[in-house]
């Protein structure tokens, strides 16, 4: 393995900035020489690294005699290669790790390799899963016990406290048994230690001569363990929730819990022998079509979810628009000006429908055709504009039940009708209204008309004769009959 190359601490920094003006990188350089003891330590592969923490536990344990001859050290780490062991005892030696007494011609361990050892020793008491918490929280003890409590470790144990809050929790939530009860196990496992970090917290609380940083961070502490002591009870009630909804498998005994805690103890080879002839290809039923099948599954899948997530609230309240910049206001009414212009200047003599009505497009075709249907309206006396002007127009207008074909103007064929001049006489004939005519019906059904023509074709008799008609019905009948078209 090559060499690392050699860099300094300001190589790391930025130009602007100067190592010793960070305060958080004050105390690591004030232990530079303990921290060279680690990289001694812990410097290369995995293999090396064991071999020096065994050299050098190996000779911190013998307290009685803590001097070590180069005779005895061989003797006693006989298992090792002699050469490789040589090397270990060197560079142990060269990082101070290992002091030489030239008068005694023999070796001691440097006290800071003491620490480093005391450091790791406490480290791999605390080396079964869950003993994290233990960990700091007998960092805490240990600076408490001798009156030098560090605000770092407390935040340690805070941090730790959060994070295992925070666990249990989503135990809780995701709502797996599995997970529920191996949070449980671990809140059990911690609660030795939760106890402990409680007491050690009120006795921290109560110092008086604390800083006001450090007995903050205390106090969230508490916090954080009361949080924990009600997470057993939380966990006994998600347990009982599961266990009424636990499927038994008939008079077995077993339930689906078992089963799945079963399945989960099998390795990856034993499962796969469980599903040997057990899955089938299934069939594909023809009646289904599959477009339809998968515009289904992307409702569901897809548009339902989108549709949860739009925001279906009311928009939020607005002034009224002014009434000039309403739609309504903006109505143009060109197109129907010009239509009416052309209908009043048409002669006496009758107009196609299919020469006068196309004109631009199909929807101007469309539009002048509808306003023929005002023609004749009776209550045009009682409104102003174009549509009432277009109601009194002089016209008339039929339409055969016949098509012409017109290819032009967006057009392509169109019923045969026709567009007439009328008198003014005719033009109110029409607009009056029809049902006064049945009220001049004969006896007989005939229509009052042709018996006004026979009255007026006989000699005229006096007002008192009987079968003289009163002159003024004759006029009314007159009115009423005339032609409407």
């Amino acid at each position: 393995m090559d060499a690392a190359p050699d860099h300094s601490l300001q190589d790391y920094l930025r130009a602007d900035i100067v190592a010793a003006d960070l305060p958080e990188l004050q105390p690591l350089l004030g232990a530079r020489d303990l921290l060279r003891a680690f990289s001694t330590l812990f410097h290369g592969g995995e293999e090396s690294v064991m071999v020096r923490l065994l050299v050098l536990r190996a000779i911190g344990e013998r307290g009685q005699a803590p001097d070590w001859t180069p005779q005895e050290l061989r003797e006693h780490f006989g298992y090792l290669d002699p050469v490789k062991f040589d090397t270990v005892i060197g560079r142990l030696r060269e990082n101070d790790l290992l002091l030489w007494d030239g008068e005694t011609q023999r070796y001691r361990i440097s006290p800071v390799g003491r620490q480093a050892l005391a450091s790791i020793g406490l480290l791999l008491q605390f080396n079964r899963e869950g003993d994290e918490l233990a960990y700091v929280t007998a960092q805490i003890a240990a600076g408490q016990a001798v009156g030098r409590v560090r605000s770092d470790d407390l935040q340690h144990l805070l941090s730790r406290l959060n994070e295992l809050r925070e666990d249990f929790d989503q135990a809780v939530l995701s709502g797996s048994e599995h997970r529920i009860q191996r949070a449980a196990g671990t809140l059990q496992s911690a609660w030795r230690w939760i106890e402990k970090g409680t007491e050690i917290v009120e006795e921290i609380s109560s110092d008086v001569e604390l800083d006001s940083h450090t007995h903050r961070v205390a106090q969230q502490i508490g916090r954080a363990q009361s949080a924990m002591l009600r997470q057993a009870s939380v966990f006994q009630r998600a347990l009982s929730q599961l266990d009424r909804h636990r499927v038994h498998l008939g008079a077995s005994g077993l339930s689906s819990s078992d089963v799945n805690r079963y399945l989960r103890g099998l390795d990856i080879e034993a499962l796969a022998a469980h599903a040997d002839d057990v899955l089938a290809r299934s069939a594909i039923p023809a009646f289904m079509l599959a477009p339809i099948a998968l515009d289904v599954a992307e409702y569901e899948l897809v548009e339902r979810e989108r549709e949860a997530r739009e925001d279906q609230s009311l928009p939020p309240a607005q002034a009224a628009p002014d009434t000039d910049a309403s739609p309504a206001a903006a109505t143009d009414f060109q197109f129907a000006e010009r239509w009416l212009d052309e209908l009043m200047s048409l002669t006496g003599d009758a107009s196609e429908l299919i020469d006068v009505v196309p004109q631009d497009s199909f929807s101007i075709s469309a539009y002048r055709l509808s306003l023929l249907g005002l023609i004749g309206d009776p209550g045009a006396e009682n409104r102003n504009g174009v549509s009432a002007s277009m109601a009194r127009l002089p016209l008339s207008w039929r339409v055969e039940p016949e098509f012409e074909i017109v290819d032009r103007a967006g057009v392509a064929y169109m019923s045969r009708g026709r567009l007439e001049a009328i008198s003014e006489e005719m033009r109110l004939a029409a607009r009056a209204p029809r049902k006064r005519a049945a009220k001049h019906e004969t006896p007989d059904g005939g229509d009052a008309s042709t018996d006004e023509r026979k009255a007026a074709a006989k000699p005229k008799k006096t007002a008192s004769g009987r079968g003289a008609a009163p002159s003024g019905k004759r006029a009314k009948a007159t009115k009423d009959t005339a032609d409407t078209r």
